[in-house]
């Protein structure tokens, strides 16, 4: 079976991209399990930037092709904000309630017409000797008013997908991957993994 290494230290991350990648006929190592693999700082101004930089930095340290996400909220009211920075919006080292508390503080009066958000997902495959690719996966929805649901991580509990009733935290994760940024741009992925 081919090896390939998923450049991710988040846990979370790594179940909700395997349950997709599962019976592609490949073999998924986390970035945890090669001692001394490199934190790579996230300091590119775009997402493409960022998961190229995760990609590249993990496949040349281990010798395997490596797929690497970077993944991006961007909320209208907002300005566009947090963006590529979504995962420290409250800060270095918050928690995921830290984020999701702060986002709800900063839409604190905008009305639901105005909550529209996008998510969206690069993802890069890097390969030893071949040249890599990059898809990219978006969803739209919009920021509720208040956390709902226990499942997920992250913005889960307030992002409610457009033509959905409910948030991210409230769905199943198999129904998550088949409408969520991630979800998209791994199906997209896998076509090119498997081509």
């Amino acid at each position: 079976m081919k090896k390939i290494v998923l450049a991710t230290q988040n846990r979370n991350k790594f179940k909700e991209m395997t349950e997709v990648l599962q019976g592609s006929g490949w073999e998924f190592s986390p970035a945890w399990e090669f001692p001394g693999a490199p934190e790579v700082e996230e300091d590119g101004e775009t997402l493409e930037v960022n998961s190229l930089k995760k990609a590249k930095t993990l496949c040349l340290f281990t010798g395997l092709p490596a797929l690497s996400d970077d993944t991006g909220l961007f909320v209208d009211a907002l300005g566009g904000r947090p963006g590529i920075f979504a995962a420290r919006y409250a800060g270095v080292g918050c928690s995921y309630e830290d984020n999701v508390r702060k986002m709800l503080a900063e839409m604190a009066g905008v009305s639901w017409d105005k909550r529209q958000a996008k998510f969206r997902t690069v993802i890069t495959i890097f390969y030893p000797d071949h040249p890599y690719h990059q898809v990219m996966g978006e969803v739209a929805g919009f920021i509720t008013l208040q956390p709902r649901g226990g499942k997920g991580f992250g913005y889960d509990p307030i992002f409610q997908p457009e033509g959905q009733d409910r948030v991210f935290a409230e769905i199943s994760l198999e129904e998550k991957n088949k409408i969520s940024h991630r979800g998209k741009a791994l199906q997209a992925a896998l076509k090119i993994m498997n081509s």
